[in-house]
């Protein structure tokens, strides 16, 4: 409470005057702080809520993206895939056809190797008598290895084919080896001399004969001793106990195949 002087009407009345505005600013302050307060605090509040819609955006944006990447890639994925089960399709259908074929090759394959072989035992039976043991043995292998149900047919074949090269090698070859024939009705062992499929030549293990292989006759004929100087020679060639040299040698003449 406030006293004034009774004698001071006036002034009292002014002061009371001044007073009551400032009181009225005072409280008009006060609310405005308070407004001002709760604005920041909704404005804080929003800010919040943007923030987190912000965020969660940021998250479904990075989301799509993502997705949209995956699938790009699923895309990429699947379009390769069905380039490869086109191709493994195709592959499928060859390898059927190749199969088909097969049986049809092999068909026609078994009756093919039966008569190669045979032309084979004829050809070493008309052929001039060089290595007549390793060549049978050769020949017995093949036959029984035809009728062997273990061995493959494709192995069969490399095994015909593999025959038919070693004797088209002796065709090109000059060849030294020792071996027994019957000479007179009797076993001698001598000295063989092969010039390809030429000629067949013997010599006594002393020199002291030589001779030839009469195809015509289809039996051993003797040569001049003249010859032998040239045999031993060829023999020694054979061996590579001496350089290549030529060779002066009867051959029989080429007869018509019959």
């Amino acid at each position: 409470m406030l006293f004034l002087p009774r004698h001071y009407p006036l002034i009292a009345s002014s002061f009371l005057l001044c007073l009551c505005p400032i009181t009225a600013s005072a409280d008009t302050l006060s609310q405005a702080i308070q407004v001002e307060n709760k604005t920041q605090s909704s404005a804080a509040k929003s800010q919040a809520k943007i923030n987190t819609l912000d965020d969660r955006t940021r998250k479904m944006l990075e989301q799509y993206r993502s997705a949209k990447h995956q699938t790009k890639t699923l895309l990429t994925y699947n379009a390769h895939l069905d380039s490869l089960l086109a191709s493994q399709e195709q592959e499928k259908q060859s390898l059927t056809q190749q199969l088909e074929q097969i049986e049809i090759t092999q068909r026609e394959i078994v009756p093919l190797i039966i008569n190669m072989q045979k032309s084979l035992e004829q050809f070493v039976a008309l052929d001039l008598p060089f290595l007549p043991k390793e060549r049978q043995e050769r020949l017995q292998k093949l036959t029984a290895m035809m009728s062997r149900a273990d061995v493959t047919t494709a192995e069969k074949f490399r095994r015909l084919i593999e025959a038919y090269q070693i004797e088209n090698s002796y065709g090109n070859t000059i060849e030294a080896y020792r071996g027994n024939i019957q000479l007179e009705n009797q076993e001698s062992s001598v000295d063989f001399l092969r010039l390809g499929r030429v000629a067949l030549y013997y010599q006594r293990l002393d020199g002291s004969e030589s001779g030839y292989w009469n195809q015509n006759k289809k039996r051993w004929q003797t040569l001049d001793s003249s010859h032998n100087i040239s045999i031993r020679k060829g023999l020694r060639i054979a061996r590579k106990e001496t350089a290549p040299d030529l060779l002066t040698l009867p051959i029989a003449a080429a007869t018509e195949a019959k």
